[in-house]
This record gives C-alpha cells, sequence and structure tokens, in this order.
C-alpha cells in the first residue's frame, strides 16, 4: 500500500494512525502541501482530480477521501469487525452518521487551522462559531455515551468514527478553538491516546 501524506494534515495522519492500530505495513508518499502545493501539480492532479489529501493505493484501488479510506482499511484488514460493525445495524448506522459529522469538522476546525497556520484568506469568526456549534454536539453525545456506560461515539469500543473525528478535535488549539470547556471531548481524547500503539502528531497535546 502506498499512502500520499503531509505530516501535518489531520486527515492524513487519522490514516497513518488507523493503520498504526491496524499494525500495517505501506509506504509513505511525501506531498510538499505547503509552501509548495505539490497536491495541485499536474502529476498529483493526475491521481486525485480533485488535488486533496490523503490518497491511498493499493494493488490497483486508488482512494481519494480520508472517511473512505477509512472505511476501505476497516473492511479489508480488520476480520474482528470492530472498527466498522456491519453486524450490528443500529451501530453500523451511528457510525456513518459521526463520518458525516467528521466531514463538518474538517470544515470548520480545519479551516481555522488552515487560517491561523498557512495564512489561508477565510471567514474565520465563522469557521470558529461553526466549530464551537459542533463540539457542543459532540461533547453532549460523549456525556450521553458515558452516562449509558459507553466510553466512544458510536458505541463500547473504538470505530473509525472516532478515528474520523479525533484529529481537527484534538488539534482544533492550532485556530483558535479552546476545547477546554468541552470535558466530555477531553476525556475521550485521553482514552484515544492510551489506545495500543497510538502515535502522535504535531499539535496534539497529550497529557498524563
Amino acid at each position: 500500500m502506498k499512502l500520499y501524506d503531509y505530516v501535518l494534515s489531520g486527515n492524513c495522519y487519522k490514516i497513518r494512525l488507523f493503520m498504526a492500530f491496524l499494525d500495517l505495513d505501506y509506504e509513505k508518499v511525501g506531498v510538499d502541501f505547503y509552501p509548495g502545493r505539490e497536491h495541485k501539480s499536474d502529476s498529483f492532479l493526475a491521481i486525485n482530480p480533485l488535488g486533496q489529501l490523503p490518497v491511498l493505493e493499493d494493488n490497483g484501488v486508488v482512494i481519494r477521501d480520508a472517511q473512505a479510506i477509512l472505511v476501505y482499511l476497516a473492511n479489508r484488514h480488520d476480520p474482528s469487525g470492530q472498527w466498522w460493525p456491519q453486524a450490528d445495524h443500529a451501530q453500523f448506522a451511528q457510525v456513518v452518521q459521526w463520518l458525516a459529522f467528521a466531514d463538518s469538522i474538517t470544515g470548520t476546525s480545519s479551516a481555522a487551522r488552515l487560517h491561523d497556520m498557512l495564512g489561508y484568506d477565510l471567514d474565520i469568526v465563522a469557521a470558529r462559531a461553526g466549530a464551537h456549534r459542533l463540539f457542543r454536539i459532540l461533547d453532549s453525545h460523549l456525556s450521553q455515551q458515558e452516562f449509558e456506560g459507553h466510553h466512544w461515539i458510536a458505541g463500547p469500543s473504538p470505530t473509525i468514527a472516532d478515528i474520523a473525528c479525533f484529529p481537527y478535535t484534538a488539534l482544533a488549539g492550532d485556530g483558535g478553538i479552546d476545547t477546554f470547556y468541552y470535558p466530555a471531548i477531553q476525556r475521550w481524547i485521553h482514552r484515544l491516546t492510551r489506545l495500543p500503539r497510538y502515535h502522535n502528531m504535531p499539535g496534539i497535546n497529550v497529557f498524563a
């Protein structure tokens, strides 16, 4: 397998993290997202016409969306079914629902991070407000999960819903978004960083 990767991308990181959890071997191909904008080059657009990262190549199969890559990897490399629980229809629907929610986090928290770190010209007030709205929803959901004896977004064990939502929630501070006021999110981040084979990325503060 080959992963087209940028080390500071939260979407790329979620793929690297999930591959670590699955203990998979793969080749990383660095793409100079900034300042080189290599993801917009003709050579990269031939791989992904959308000009976005990450992209996974596996035996001739090319997948170009972070959430789609998580689904592909879970289907192909997790025989336990834990990460993509298709046997439980209700839990399966919950995972799909939260994968879509993760896209909304990318559109807000990640956008604020691009503004603050890389100088992207966007409505930073709207991005931060949108992220806080989503984090209030996520924090309330995680609190209810804890009340019911579950410590993960979609059930009693971690799924790719947790992997999808994690990076740009944990990296929110890079975009001027303080998650201090979301205690259930803080506890969830702490639990996820304590999973076996977890590895960190720059910008995520892991506390003992």
